[in-house]
């Protein structure tokens, strides 16, 4: 089996301090952060840009700020997030991609979020891929619901997007797809061949999840981000405590944790120059 890759979500648009003290915010905070979970065994950070009040942005001077610092102090592979928040134009969230970060995401279509609407129209999912190809970044397919795997195995169909994908599973998003077992099964056989996958399990969901995915052969996301707590009513000290307990459930089922290089690797990016 190959080695398991852990990607730490350090900051999301939408958690706050008030929610998460220990949330960081600030591009020195979420590279320490960065850097933390690096030494934990994460060899992918997920990151989010916010201006120091905490207000969500995907100003690509605050993402420069945060790439830097995070290579700075460590070699993890820094994920650009093109989500960015609910109301935020297609031009403002795809800012960060022209910085040519080694990795960004790509949410699959519109999802209901919570009491908001993610809006993602299909010409601009369309930018949005032919844009990360001409810049050499590689995309991650964030899938929140069946019909968004059914939109990826459509738009590969159609020679949209080339093989091999990397799929990442968000599962529990209230009006998503729910963070069960059975959802990430019926997720993981509707996968196009040769497709990677990571899950991201919200809430509670977040560690049955991760170690389903560690026996399964996938990957794993945990974070602020997608959960604030380390156990029901604990909240968790830091991202890198989160990133430590999948490290080590995955060592003792005798699966090694994979350093960025091995991440690159088995996803077919580059080495880091």
């Amino acid at each position: 089996m190959e080695k398991l890759i852990i990607t730490a979500a350090l900051t999301g648009a939408e958690v706050t301090r008030e929610q998460q003290p220990n949330l960081p915010i600030t591009p020195d905070e979420i590279a320490d952060a960065a850097f933390e979970c690096a030494k934990a065994g994460a060899s992918i950070v997920h990151v989010h840009g916010r201006y120091d009040d905490g207000t969500p942005t995907q100003d690509k001077e605050v993402y420069r700020q945060i790439i830097t610092k995070v290579r700075e102090r460590c070699d993890v592979i820094v994920q650009v997030s093109t989500g960015g928040a609910v109301g935020m134009t297609a031009q403002e969230r795809l800012a960060p991609v022209t910085l040519k970060p080694e990795m960004a995401t790509l949410s699959m279509g519109s999802v209901n979020f919570g009491n908001d609407v993610f809006v993602n129209h299909p010409d601009d999912m369309d930018i949005f891929a032919t844009t990360m190809k001409d810049l050499g970044v590689k995309i991650e397919y964030e899938v929140f619901d069946t019909g968004m795997i059914t939109t990826v195995n459509r738009w590969l169909k159609k020679g949209l997007i080339t093989a091999p994908l990397h799929v990442d599973f968000v599962l529990g998003i209230p009006g998503a797809m729910s963070g069960t077992p059975e959802a990430l099964m019926y997720m993981r056989s509707q996968l196009p061949a040769d497709a990677s996958w990571t899950v991201a399990g919200i809430g509670a969901a977040q560690l049955p999840l991760a170690t389903m995915a560690i026996i399964l052969g996938g990957h794993v996301r945990v974070g602020f981000e997608d959960n604030v707590y380390y156990r029901k009513g604990e909240l968790a000290s830091s991202n890198a405590q989160l990133v430590e307990r999948v490290a080590r459930i995955s060592r003792e089922h005798d699966r090694a944790v994979a350093t960025p290089d091995e991440a690159r690797k088995i996803l077919g990016m580059p080495a880091r120059a």
